[in-house]
This record gives structure tokens, sequence and C-alpha cells, in this order.
């Protein structure tokens, strides 16, 4: 790849932030554009003083020509983009930040990546937990906020990146190749960003690009839809699964956790409870494994690792009531994994960005739902929901006014459950502000 030629980055935040002083650093002139104004000024003054350009607030017409070598597109944005169409019309590459950053990474750089609809941030934590405990020499980046570009100055031969790959990351690689990949789990989501569910998996699928049978796939053994997708994978497969005792992998029996035939733990010993927390402690075992891990570094971070932020994050108890922070289920499956969680009495915070997708899927797991507290954009169909249930539900406009409500309503005993089934844009820049925001509420709560 040529120095000195031209690259275009199509938005700022962190991905894109990054992006633009990596190129800079190999020799490329830079335009960063980005439709919001509002952007962080130290990261500004420190692109204008590398000589990039930045352009704020539109997207011109005139902008993007045929002297661009590349585009760096932030993944959250639509390969519809008139940008993404210009390019294509004329022949230039359109990347995306872990794509670029590949690109740069030294050879012997063992790459573990991990996708799937839910488990993904939980199972890259717990693999680089593990590998951190072992003594490895380990990053971990991706779709968890670290951008991959920040890491390509530190890497050296036999490091090992531990990633987290969305579908919108994996829409825009084209080299991109792991030595290990993860896939969790399959079901509908995203589909006002692909179009449609076999886009979608498809792009899941792009997570084995490239590789023979020197690489490893770990896939989940319950899941058809994974074993069917990635049925002509050239991967060497292994496995994990909750259900099916298997000599490839993970599987549980008798209250145990075994890895071919060796018992690696007890389930009352894994601090992460639930069945899917589970399967991703299995996911991450069978790595490890192929890196040559002991058990007891396994079972010393299983016995203590206590979750990810946003992701059924125990937040407080307030009056025997309990909160739980899932701000991260922005789908239904989500929140049908956080729901089946619980037997005790519930009220669940339901509301955000209204994508048009429907709420039925929910409806088997509402057994212990005694109140609904709909919010946001969303908030009328879920009402029209929970009704159609039999289940109460109350209607609010925002996240604060949602939190109170069902701490006015809960009883002694019950959990309050913020995993809104919906994505956070209609409120807030993303989950993370989301669920944030939720545990300043439940905090305010236990001083009044």
């Amino acid at each position: 790849m040529g120095t000195n030629g031209k690259a275009f980055v199509l938005g700022m935040a962190r991905s894109g932030y990054e992006a633009a002083k990596l190129l800079v650093s190999k020799g490329y002139e830079v335009i960063v554009n980005d439709a919001n104004t509002e952007q962080n000024l130290e990261q500004m003054k420190e692109l204008h003083s590398l000589g990039i350009k930045i352009i704020l607030g539109s997207h011109p017409e005139d902008l993007i020509d045929n002297t661009f070598e590349m585009i760096v597109k932030n993944p959250g944005i639509s390969n519809n983009h008139k940008y993404i169409k210009k390019a294509r019309e004329l022949n230039i590459p359109v990347i995306n930040e872990l794509e670029l950053a590949f690109r740069y990474f030294p050879a012997g750089v063992i790459i573990i990546g991990v996708t799937g609809t839910n488990g993904k941030t939980t199972t890259t934590k717990i693999i680089y937990e593990i590998l951190k405990k072992s003594s490895k020499s380990v990053y971990l980046m991706g779709n968890i906020g670290y951008p991959v570009c920040s890491f390509v100055s530190k890497l050296k031969d036999n490091d090992i990146a531990v990633m987290e790959v969305s579908d919108h990351q994996l829409c825009n690689v084209s080299d991109f190749k792991t030595n290990i990949s993860v896939l969790t789990n399959l079901s509908e989501a995203h589909l006002d960003f692909h179009g449609s569910y076999d886009i979608y998996k498809n792009m899941k699928k792009k997570i084995f690009n490239h590789h023979t049978k020197r690489d490893i796939g770990i896939l989940n053994l319950d899941s058809k839809e994974v074993l069917d997708l990635t049925n002509d994978i050239e991967s060497t497969k292994k496995y994990f699964s909750s259900s099916s005792p298997n000599k490839l992998g993970c599987s549980i029996a008798d209250g145990y956790i075994y890895y071919n035939n060796d018992k690696i733990i007890a389930l009352n010993e894994v601090k992460l409870k639930g069945k899917h927390n589970y399967e991703n402690a299995m996911a991450a075992i069978v790595v490890a494994k192929e890196l040559g891990v002991t058990d007891n570094a396994i079972v010393n971070v299983l016995k203590t690792f206590g979750g990810v932020e946003h992701r059924m994050e125990y937040v407080k108890t307030i009056n025997n009531i309990d909160f739980y922070n899932d701000s991260k289920s922005t789908n239904i499956t989500s929140t049908q994994i956080a729901l089946a969680s619980f037997t005790r009495p519930t009220v669940l915070l339901l509301g955000g960005l209204d994508r048009g997708h429907s709420f039925d899927e929910l409806k088997d797991y509402l057994l212990n739902v005694k109140l609904i507290v709909a919010y946001g954009e969303a908030k009328i169909r879920i009402k029209a929901f929970a009704i159609e249930c039999g289940i109460p539900c109350e209607v609010v406009n925002t996240l604060e006014e949602a939190t109170t409500l069902a701490y006015n309503s809960a009883g002694e005993g019950y959990v309050v459950l913020l995993s809104p089934a919906c994505a956070s844009w209609d409120q807030f820049k993303d989950f993370e502000v989301r669920g944030n925001l939720f545990k300043e509420c439940v905090e305010k709560l236990g001083f009044k």
C-alpha cells in the first residue's frame, strides 16, 4: 500500500480519530468528515496539529473524488451513505478501522475474534482475563470500546490480540483474518442496517474469512443457525454446548463444565450465573485451551469475574429491591436472556429507538413481569404489546421518570430491570450513556 496518498475518514468518534492518526503516521494526507459538529476538542486540536483537514456539520457534495486511495468508514454509518455509493462508482476501496489496523499488524500477532448476536462482550472479556491471568502478552480491543488502530504501534510478534468484532465491522473487511474465531450464537438483529437476516448472518460468517485448517472456528453446538451457517468453513472446528456432551471442546454434565473429558469447574463456583454465561465461559475455555492455558488460570478467573458493565450488571439494592442495568440489550434476544435469568417478581423498563421491530417474541419470557414501564420513541407500541399480553404498563417519556416509577411500583424482593430491547439512539449517544444515566438515577433513589 503506497504512502503519501490521500485517505478519507468518514465519521469521527473514537475509531475515526484513531484511524486518522494511524493514516498520518503512515504518510497519508487525511481528510476527516462528520455531520456532527459536537466533537472532543482535545482530539480536534491534536488532529489539526498533525495536518489533518476536518470538515464538520455536513457532507459536501463535491468532497469525494478519484484522488482518494481509500475511504475508512465508521462501522455505524450505512453502506448506502452517498459518499459510499460515490466511492463505489469511482472504484475507491471502502474499509473500516479494523481492516486498516490489521494491514499494519506485525505478522506474528495471534488474533482471536469473537462475534455473535449476544454474549460477544462477555466472552471477549473472559478470554482476555484468562490469558492475562496466565501471563500472556495480551491486548483487549475492537467493538468492546478500544479502536484497533490505537494498538498498532504497541503490538509485537507473539502478542495476542483479543477482539470483539461486530457485524457492522465485518461489513467492510477484505484482508482481515483471525487465527481463532468464536461465533457465540445467532438471532435476528440490526435488520434496519443490513436489510435482511440472511445478509446479517453472512456478515457474521466473515469472521472465518481466509481460514485454513490451521485456524480454529469455535462454534455453539446448540445453535442450528450457527451450524448451518458454518457448514462449509475451512477452519478446524471446536464446539461448546450446554446440552450435548462433545469431545471437541466444552460441555456441561452433572453440574460441571468439562473440556473434552476433563472436569474444569463446578457450575456453582462460576461467579457469572445463567445458561448464557456458562456458554460464554465455555467458549472462552476452548480458546484458552487452544493457547495452552492451565486449568488453574481458567478456574481462577471464572470464580472471580463478575461480568461486563451494562450487561446484566447488578447496580444496587434499595429496600430489598434489586436493580440491574442491562442497557446493552438492544435487541429482543438479549432481553429474553435477561428475563430468563430471574424467577422473582420483576418490573421491566422497555423502550428506546423505534425500529418497527416486533416485541412478540418476549411474550413467553414475561411470566414474572408484574409491570412494564415504557419510555422513549417506542413507548406507544410497547404499551399496545403489554395490553395484548395482559400485563400492566405505565408510559413515561424519559428514563429518569421510568426509573423512579419502577422503584415506586416495586415491592420487597422485586427486581427492577433495565433491559430495553431497543437501541438507545432516540435519546442517547449510545447504550453506555443510557446505562450510566440509569445507574445515576438508582443512586439518587437511595437518598429519597
